[in-house]
């Protein structure tokens, strides 16, 4: 067995400088080309994650400015809705106002033509009046004379 022994000493005697090497390219390694890519990994970790934040800082803005938007819309539709409804308001009013007046004009110039008819019918009643009775004067005299009617009384006029 002693001479396994010997030979694992001597694999391992032979294998320092590999072990070295290994560690001292390991160790080269590590500081020349993982630090400076862990380095670069972690920014670019770093970045990523800010970017991220800032995206989501910017939707929430940007929902922000929506909803602030949505709001002022909102707003002047009401205001334009109100203002119509104002217009609208005015107009009835107006169009009340001027149908007001065109019935007391109607109403008046009713009441005007009554009283001129009303006039007229009495006029027409006073002239029947004077003619009848002049008609029935004359009627009596020529029914109690015999004699013919004067100026043409006895006509028929179309």
């Amino acid at each position: 067995m002693g001479n396994i022994g010997h030979e694992i000493g001597q694999a391992f005697v032979q294998a320092i400088p590999t072990v070295v090497l290994v560690a001292l390219l390991v160790y080269v390694l590590r500081r020349v080309f993982f630090r400076p890519l862990a380095a670069v990994m972690k920014a670019r970790d770093e970045q990523s994650k800010g970017a991220v934040a800032r995206a989501r800082e910017r939707a929430t803005q940007a929902e922000a400015r929506a909803a602030e938007y949505e709001a002022l819309w909102l707003k002047a539709r009401q205001e334009v809705y109100s203002q119509r409804e104002g217009d609208r308001k005015r107009a009835v009013e107006a169009r009340d106002k001027v149908v007001q007046q065109a019935r007391a004009q109607a109403e008046a110039t009713v009441k005007a033509a009554q009283t001129d008819l009303a006039a007229q019918a009495e006029r027409a009643r006073g002239e029947l009046a004077q003619t009848s009775a002049a008609l029935a004067d004359e009627i009596a005299r020529v029914v109690l004379s015999g004699a013919r009617p004067a100026d043409g009384a006895g006509e028929i006029r179309h």
